[in-house]
């Protein structure tokens, strides 16, 4: 039997490492047909969407998928940066510029300050109920603390639960809700997709959406 090169052998693993990263990546058109992206560039494998860190807000819209009310549930990762780390999902949305959204500071979740502990998690209802208007008028209603248990810079898993105006939100699955508000808002949108903050990136996987629309 004809022995195989080593260079034969190193080309094959070459080929064959060089075919499973195109299956992995998703191409830049196979996202935009399945992304709408504000102020921010997507990128994809089979597991993970991120988006890049740029100023300002941004959304990558989900195509094809709506929500009224019913439960979101995903993975997300941040960063421990302060400042620089603010990560979440936008839903009920209309525009760019018109959507609820909760989201995550995960430079919060160990802080040592109390004040800035109690900023861990947040809901906003964009444009006129952004995170300012809400703590200046209704402090600590918002937004909330976690539990220092979660690492800013690995993984967790979020669910969102939305019934009428009700908006609960868990973390790692305690039966607790981190932040339980109603909606200050009655956007028509039923847009939903990937938010961060000024100045941040993130990633999200394993999205699961049940809708509830009665």
């Amino acid at each position: 039997m004809k022995k195989i090169s080593l260079y034969t052998i190193a080309i094959i693993i070459f080929t064959i490492t060089c075919v499973i990263s195109e299956l992995k990546t998703a191409s830049a058109q196979d996202l935009q047909k399945k992304y709408k992206v504000f102020n921010r560039m997507v990128s994809s494998d089979v597991e993970v969407t991120h988006l890049n860190e740029s100023e300002g807000p941004g959304i990558a819209w989900i195509i094809g998928k709506t929500f009224t009310q019913g439960t979101i549930e995903f993975d997300e990762k941040g960063k421990d940066e302060f400042q620089r780390s603010f990560v979440g999902m936008a839903f009920h949305g209309l525009n760019d510029t018109t959507y609820e959204a909760i989201y995550f500071r995960p430079f919060n979740f160990k802080a040592i300050d109390p004040v800035r502990k109690a900023h861990a998690v947040q809901y906003i209802a964009n444009p006129n109920y952004d995170w300012p208007k809400l703590r200046a008028d209704f402090p600590n209603k918002y937004e909330q603390p976690v539990s220092s248990d979660l690492d800013p810079n690995q993984w967790f898993h979020v669910k969102i639960n939305v019934s009428g105006k009700k908006i609960s939100v868990y973390v790692n699955g305690n039966n607790k809700p981190v932040l339980e508000v109603e909606s200050l808002v009655n956007i028509p949108g039923k847009m939903i997709g990937f938010w961060v903050g000024n100045g941040s990136n993130g990633e999200w996987k394993n999205l699961q959406i049940v809708p509830d629309d009665k």
